[in-house]
């Protein structure tokens, strides 16, 4: 029996197919001995149970720094009071999936029935059950949208331990151009768990950039995925600041479909206290010349603990690959823990794929330098601490966002003591 499951299954609203879907993963249970989950235990959360969320009204100060246009979603559930997209121009359409849903658009229906059937896969199964809402947002073939849209994700305090389930859904068409950034923070602290699945599709010669900013709270439980599909000559590039929540696994899996598709996809894990950060990277280039940039930097203080997974397969007829990963981390304590496992399986010629890890402390050369110039340890341990991460957020190229992300990293840090 898992306490866990059984408590989300008890707020199912649904067809016969999603009942379907739900009863198989309550068969299976959470995964136990799966090698995707060798250093993310489960067994703390599936003893937990998890009430529905509330509507809960939280300040609109909190988004006081966030611009517009943005769409919110509070504790899952849309809100449109803290919404505003007046400023976006023609050829993006929108919409929570809700309103869409009520409307039986069949794009949205579609593509909400996608399934998940691994059983180390499970929190994409109970999405596919019970995920109700999120936002869809499809670009026109050749729109430009030169404003960032902002996609809020708050976690409110409420009576009980609240559960949500969101998907979200982007398309861009052909030629079209888009930046997204997605914010998950907290009103108030509090220990709920949020279940956020994000589909992309990015057709022909379009270009996403995305910045995802993850600031959740220290009791938190936080597991997201990303599936995105690349066309031909389409690009993607994406930031990840995962800063916050006690347990958090983002998993993030593109597959590059088109030929002279291109990925880059940079981040930053940070584990302080006893938080816990799962970042597991699943890339598969499967069409001609495409190629993949992959820069991430990890680290762990007191008792945090951080994994990072970064998997890249090339496929038989992937010829003119290039393929470049490296994930660096610092330990600045005796007490975290960093596991790192970068992996590269290639079945195709004529590409060029490189990929390595490390994990030290750091620079004591460095260190005496910056003190030999007078500048007390605490604060040289924290120019070099901020310069190993600010390489990632320095790749934002809307300032707003940058400055933006740039001020979490900087509480973050301070946070961790460094």
């Amino acid at each position: 029996m898992s306490a866990l499951l059984d408590s989300l299954a008890a707020s199912f609203h649904g067809d016969a197919a999603r009942r379907a879907e739900l009863d198989a993963l309550l068969q299976d249970g959470l995964p136990q001995r799966a090698e995707s989950w060798k250093y993310t235990s489960l067994r703390q959360l599936d003893r937990r149970s998890f009430c529905v969320a509330q509507r809960v009204d939280v300040d609109p100060m909190l988004l006081a720094g966030i611009p517009e246009p943005r769409i919110v979603f509070v504790n899952g559930a849309f809100d449109a009071a803290l919404s505003n997209l007046a400023g976006l121009p023609g050829g993006i359409d929108v919409q929570p999936l809700s309103q869409l849903l009520d409307g039986h658009d069949t794009h949205a229906i579609d593509f909400l029935a996608r399934r998940y059937q691994r059983s180390d896969e499970p929190f994409a199964r109970l999405n596919t059950a019970l995920a109700r809402e999120g936002a869809c947002i499809r670009v026109a073939a050749e729109t430009m949208v030169d404003t960032p849209l902002h996609l809020v994700n708050i976690g409110a305090a409420q009576e009980g331990d609240a559960a949500w389930h969101l998907r979200h859904f982007v398309e861009l068409r052909e030629g079209a151009a888009l930046t997204l950034v997605e914010h998950t923070f907290a009103s108030g602290e509090h220990a709920h768990l949020d279940n956020t699945l994000l589909q992309l599709h990015v057709a022909a010669n379009a270009t996403l950039s995305h910045v995802h900013l993850q600031d959740a709270p220290t009791r938190a439980s936080l597991f997201a995925r990303t599936d995105a599909s690349l066309a031909e000559n389409a690009q993607y590039k994406r930031i990840d600041l995962e800063l916050g929540a006690a347990l958090s696994r983002h998993e993030l899996n593109v597959r590059l479909e088109g030929n002279g598709a291109s990925l880059t996809a940079n981040g930053v894990l940070l584990a302080d206290g006893r938080r816990h950060v799962d970042t597991r990277l699943g890339i598969e280039h499967i069409a001609l010349n495409t190629e993949s940039n992959l820069i991430w930097r990890g680290l762990a203080g007191q008792r945090g603990h951080t994994v990072f997974h970064g998997g890249i397969t090339i496929h038989s007829g992937a010829d003119g690959t290039n393929a470049d990963l490296s994930n660096k981390n610092l330990l600045l304590s005796a007490d975290a823990e960093i596991d790192t496992q970068p992996t590269l399986v290639i079945h195709a010629d004529e590409v060029k794929a490189a990929h390595g890890a490390t994990v030290g402390q750091l620079d004591s050369t460095a260190l005496f330098y910056l003190r030999s110039r007078g500048i007390p340890e605490v604060q040289a341990r924290a120019l070099l601490t901020g310069a190993f991460c600010r390489e990632v957020v320095n790749g934002i190229a809307d300032e707003s966002t940058r400055t933006l992300c740039d001020a979490a990293l900087t509480r973050a840090l301070t946070r961790l003591g460094a």
